[in-house]
C-alpha cells in the first residue's frame, strides 16, 4: 500500500511501533500471498483469481444467465414494487444496494484501473467488463443465500450473510471442518475490515489531503494533524455507524449517488470534450483484448490482468456483501439477488469502465511513458497518478476533485466494513451491546491509528486474506446452488403470474396471505409479529421525495 506521506518525519517511537508491527507480519503476508496467489509458469494467473473466475462461470451457466435475463425484474425490485414497509429486515432494497457498493467502490476503481491499463493495455478493460459481468451473477447467488438463511431477531435487527449460510453448506462435513472454515472467514473479514477496510483508507484520504495542500511543505504534515485528522475521521465514522445498520443504509443511500456522481460526472467531461477519439479508444479496447501483442504479454497478458483488477475492484465471491444485503426488508431471499446484480454492474462495468476510457481517450506522455517502462521491465506506475495526470489534462483543478473523491470513497468503504467487521466480531465473540460496543471503540481507535501509522505488512497481510474468504464463501455456494436455483424458478413464476406484487400491499391489503407467498423465516421473527425498522423509510433516504408503497 501507499505509505503514509509523512512517515519519514514521524517520530522515533512511531517508527519503532511500524517496524514491530511490519516484521511480526513479514513472513505471515509472505506465506499466505505464496499460497493464495500461486500461479503456474504456463499460465501467470492466480489460482485464487481463477476459482472467482471459473466459480462466476459456473454459477452463470447453472442459473440461465440471470445477470442478463434478470435486469428488469431487478430494477422492480429496487424500485419497491414487490415490497411494503410490513416486510421484516432493517432497510429497504435501494439503501442494501448503496451499503454495499459503498465497500465495493473506492480506490480499486481510481488506482486499480490506472495500474490495469498500464500493465495490460486498453485490451484490460474489455476483460474487467467480461469479468464484471460474470460477477454479477456471483453476487446474484450469495446475496440471495445472505437473505435465505439470515436470523431476524425481535426487535426487527438481522443476523445474516456468509456466517448464517456457510454452516449449513458445510452441514455434511465434520464438525470440526465446518466450524473451522466458517472461523477462518470469520477470521478474515475481521481482520481486513479494522486493517485494509479502515486503517488503509483513513491513511489514503490523509495522504491526499497533504498531498493536495503543498506536499511536504503542507501545514498537515505536523503529528497533531495527523492526530486531529484520524479523530474527524473517526467522529464522522462513529456518528454514522453508532446507528447500526439503518443509520449507515440513510447515509450511503445519499452518499454513493453524490460520490459516484462527481466521479462519472468528471469522467464524461474528459470522454465528451474528446468525442471524436470515443470510436478510437473502443477499438483500443476491443482490439488490445485479442491482440497477438500488447504492452504486458498480448493478450494472455490483457487477460490475465483484466481479469485480477475486476475481481480486486469488485468483490463478487468473496462473502462480504451478502452480509449488507441480508438486511434487507423483503419476504423473498432472491428479491435481494436481483438487486445485487447492479453492484459489479455498477463498481466494474460503469466506473471502471468510465475510468479506463478517460485514460485512454487523454492519452497523457505520463501514461505512454508509463506504459513504455513496465513493458521494459520496470515496476509499474502508481496508478492512481495515471488516473490524475488523465483528468488534470482536461482539468487543471482536477486534483482537489480526485482528494474529495478519494476521502468520500474512503469514508463510505469504512463505513460498509465497519459493519462486515462488526459481524464478524459478533460471530467470534458475542452479539451483545456489550460486545458491539467494544468493537466499535477498537475500529475507531484503527481509524485514528491509520492516520499516524501505515502497517503496510500489516495491510498488505489482509488484502492477501480477503482473498481465503473467496475460497470459502465459493465452496459454500456450490453447495447450496440448488438452494437458490429453486428459489429462482419460484419468483419468476410469481413474477409471471402477478403473485409478486400482492407483495407491494400492506399486510391487511394482501389479497393472498402471507404465508402463502413467502417462507416461515421470511414471514414473522422470534416475537410473532413483524417489526417494522423504519416504516417512514423509504429506501431513498431521510427525507426522500418518494413516498412508501401503501402509505400514499
Amino acid at each position: 500500500m501507499p505509505m503514509s506521506v509523512t512517515e519519514t518525519n514521524d517520530p522515533q517511537w512511531l517508527q519503532a511501533i511500524e517496524g514491530a508491527v511490519d516484521s511480526a507480519f513479514t513472513n505471515l503476508t509472505v506465506w499466505f500471498d505464496t499460497v493464495l496467489f500461486w500461479a503456474p509458469d504456463f499460465f501467470p494467473m492466480p489460482w485464487i483469481v481463477a476459482w472467482l473466475l471459473v466459480g462466476a462461470v459456473v454459477i452463470t451457466i447453472y442459473l440461465g444467465f440471470p445477470q442478463l435475463r434478470g435486469l428488469n425484474l431487478a430494477r422492480q425490485v429496487v424500485q419497491g414494487k414487490f415490497s411494503s414497509p410490513d416486510d421484516p429486515g432493517e432497510i429497504p432494497h435501494y439503501q442494501a444496494l448503496t451499503s454495499a457498493v459503498s465497500g465495493t467502490v473506492g480506490l480499486g476503481n481510481i488506482a486499480g484501473v490506472g495500474a490495469a491499463v498500464v500493465m495490460g493495455g486498453p485490451g484490460a478493460t474489455f476483460w474487467m467488463i467480461c469479468a464484471g459481468i460474470l460477477g454479477m451473477a456471483t453476487k446474484f447467488a450469495e446475496c440471495t443465500l445472505g437473505v435465505k438463511y439470515r436470523e431476524i431477531r425481535a426487535d426487527g435487527t438481522v443476523s445474516g450473510g456468509p456466517f448464517k449460510y456457510l454452516p449449513v453448506a458445510f452441514s455434511k462435513f465434520p464438525k470440526f471442518l465446518s466450524v473451522g472454515l466458517t472461523g477462518a472467514f470469520a477470521v478474515a473479514i475481521l481482520l481486513f475490515g479494522v486493517a485494509g477496510g479502515n486503517m488503509f483508507q483513513s491513511n489514503q484520504t490523509y495522504a491526499q489531503l497533504v498531498q493536495v495542500t503543498g506536499g511536504e511543505d503542507s501545514p498537515f504534515v505536523a503529528l497533531a494533524w495527523q492526530f486531529g485528522i484520524g479523530i474527524i475521521i473517526a467522529v464522522i465514522i462513529g456518528a454514522v455507524i453508532i446507528g447500526g445498520m439503518k443509520s449507515i443504509g440513510r447515509v450511503t443511500s445519499t452518499l454513493v449517488p453524490f460520490m459516484g456522481g462527481i466521479y462519472v460526472l468528471a469522467c464524461l467531461f474528459v470522454i465528451l470534450t474528446n468525442v471524436g477519439q470515443i470510436p478510437g479508444a473502443i477499438g483500443e479496447i476491443v482490439g488490445g483484448a485479442f491482440a497477438p501483442q500488447a504492452v504486458a504479454g498480448g493478450f494472455l497478458g490483457a487477460l490475465i490482468v483484466g481479469l485480477q483488477r475486476s475481481a480486486f475492484s469488485n468483490e463478487a465471491g468473496l462473502g462480504s456483501a451478502p452480509i449488507a444485503h441480508s438486511t434487507v426488508k423483503t419476504r423473498r431471499p432472491v428479491s435481494e439477488g436481483f438487486v445485487a446484480l447492479f453492484e459489479p454492474f455498477i463498481d466494474t462495468v460503469l466506473i471502471c469502465t468510465m475510468t479506463a476510457l478517460t485514460i485512454i481517450i487523454a492519452d497523457t506522455q505520463f501514461y505512454n511513458d508509463a506504459r513504455q517502462s513496465y513493458f521494459d521491465g520496470e515496476a509499474a506506475a502508481d496508478g492512481v497518478v495515471v488516473t490524475s495526470e488523465s483528468f488534470e489534462s482536461a482539468i487543471s483543478w482536477f486534483p482537489l476533485l480526485l482528494a474529495l473523491a478519494v476521502a468520500l470513497f474512503a469514508v463510505s468503504t469504512l463505513i460498509t466494513w465497519s459493519y462486515y467487521g462488526q459481524r464478524a466480531w459478533a460471530y467470534l465473540f458475542k452479539d451483545s451491546k456489550a460486545s458491539v460496543a467494544i468493537y466499535r471503540g477498537v475500529f475507531l481507535l484503527f481509524t485514528v491509528m491509520g492516520c499516524v501509522l501505515s502497517f503496510g505488512q500489516l495491510i498488505d497481510f489482509t488484502n492477501v486474506i480477503l482473498f481465503l474468504c473467496a475460497f470459502i464463501n465459493l465452496l459454500g455456494v456450490y453447495f447450496l446452488l440448488p438452494v437458490i436455483k429453486k428459489e429462482m424458478k419460484e419468483y419468476w413464476a410469481d413474477y409471471r403470474s402477478g403473485k409478486l406484487f400482492e407483495l407491494g400491499k400492506l399486510d391487511h391489503e394482501k389479497e393472498i396471505a402471507v404465508e402463502e407467498l413467502a417462507e416461515e423465516n421470511q414471514v414473522v421473527n422470534s416475537s410473532g409479529h413483524n417489526q417494522l425498522a423504519d416504516p417512514d423509510d423509504d429506501g431513498f433516504g431521510a427525507g426522500g421525495t418518494t413516498t412508501p408503497r401503501g402509505r400514499g
